[in-house]
């Protein structure tokens, strides 16, 4: 994008114009708006540097004049958030602290990275105690381990006698609960023919419903980035797939032993072409998925 020079770059510092009082940034795709004096709240910090009348020319503005900045998008919130009033705060059982303390660096808050420190620490004690646990757990069932069959009868079994599995036992251990998922679709319809219909355009498959079932179910084909921050036991409905096939969404809740309970589905007539009589409509469904 070819960008004008401006005369503040090479006027002195005093002649620099001043910076509107709200700003607009760009950070990694993401789009905050905040005020100047939040940005240079910290003295010494790269976002102080980057605003301050010492360095007006080292600014990148993407193509609707935001200033652009190459990192984190999501993470960045906790760091302007610190920049309001030096206070961090996060919500529960936060995962990125470690890649936190990354951005504080970058953005040389020094502050921000001690009051870090210490929630990575406790991170790191929990993922090694549980880890001990683990292993000890582990040396326990060597030497007996309970198998639970359908009929809930106890199999015990010991290095002379190995254990059987039966089918169906793994499924027993798997949560229930319920999964919906919705989609918005279009389709044309000519009111002279039916066979000129085209079907189902499916732009986005929403997810809701408990975040560790969807993660069991979908995996890496769930994208996140919009709910990015809650705890697997929470609840949300702002996940949605990577993919637009409806049924590659039922195998995967099928294969992870949901079924169908419910559905329903609405539709409107948002365009009417007045030469050809053709109609755009456009519909909303959603599929509940139940594991018992």
């Amino acid at each position: 994008m070819a960008t004008s020079e401006k005369p503040s770059c090479t006027k002195p510092s005093e002649d620099f114009h001043h910076f509107p009082e709200i700003i607009e940034l760009n950070v990694g795709g993401q789009v905050y708006i905040t005020r100047y004096p939040t940005l240079v709240s910290v003295p010494g910090s790269l976002l102080w540097e980057m605003f301050s009348k010492n360095n007006p020319c080292s600014l990148i503005q993407d193509n609707k004049g935001r200033f652009f900045v190459d990192r984190d998008g999501f993470l960045f919130r906790y760091v302007l958030d610190y920049m309001r009033d030096q206070k961090l705060v996060l919500p529960d059982h936060f995962p990125e602290c470690g890649r936190l303390q990354r951005e504080a660096e970058y953005f040389k808050l020094p502050e921000l990275v001690k009051m870090l420190a210490p929630k990575i620490n406790k991170l790191n004690s929990v993922g090694n105690d549980l880890c001990q646990s683990d292993l000890e757990e582990l040396s326990t069932n060597t030497d007996t381990i309970c198998n639970f069959s359908s009929s809930n009868n106890i199999q015990v079994s010991g290095p002379d006698n190995p254990p059987t599995l039966t089918a169906g036992s793994g499924s027993d251990l798997k949560k229930a609960g319920f999964i919906t998922i919705g989609y918005r679709g279009s389709y044309t319809l000519s009111r002279d023919s039916l066979t000129d219909a085209k079907f189902r355009r499916v732009a986005r498959i929403m997810v809701c419903g408990k975040i560790s079932l969807a993660k069991e179910v979908f995996g890496d084909t769930l994208n996140e980035s919009r709910d990015p921050d809650r705890p697997p036991e929470r609840y949300t409905s702002r996940y949605y797939l990577k993919f637009t096939f409806l049924e590659q969404a039922f195998d995967k809740l099928a294969d992870a032993g949901f079924y169908m309970v419910a559905c329903n589905s609405t539709g409107t007539c948002t365009i009417t072409h007045d030469q050809t009589d053709d109609k755009i409509w456009t519909s909303y469904t959603e599929y509940v998925f139940c594991r018992e």
